[in-house]
């Protein structure tokens, strides 16, 4: 029998404003253009910036290198309160309407 593999609930998602915490782009922010949930890392915009080799192809007629983010760990970023700016934790709680939404630490005001 096969054992089931459960996913953790990942506290953010795409289109969340992030800063690096750890790594060689600490304090660099951006927002969240990816999040790769069965690897637990996210693709931030402008962060952990890579070149890649291309061959030519349709999209690039004449290849070359091409600067583009890579893939952080989950771990090592953290979500900008909307509130003060500040770096916060993420919670989870029923608002009015009986609906679980997420809610940061610092400032108790909702994530949207």
């Amino acid at each position: 029998m096969k054992k089931k593999v459960t996913q953790a609930k990942l506290k953010i998602r795409k289109g969340d404003l992030v800063k690096v915490i750890a790594g060689d782009s600490k304090g660099q922010q951006g927002k969240v253009q990816e999040v790769l949930v069965a690897k637990s890392r996210v693709v931030v915009e402008g962060v952990n910036m890579i070149s890649k080799h291309t061959k030519p192809n349709a999209a690039t007629p004449n290849g070359g290198i091409i600067k583009k983010e890579a893939a952080l760990h989950i771990s090592n970023v953290q979500l900008v309160d909307p509130k003060s700016g500040k770096t916060t934790r993420v919670g989870r709680k029923l608002n009015a309407d009986g609906k679980l939404v997420r809610v940061a630490k610092v400032s108790g005001e909702e994530i949207k």
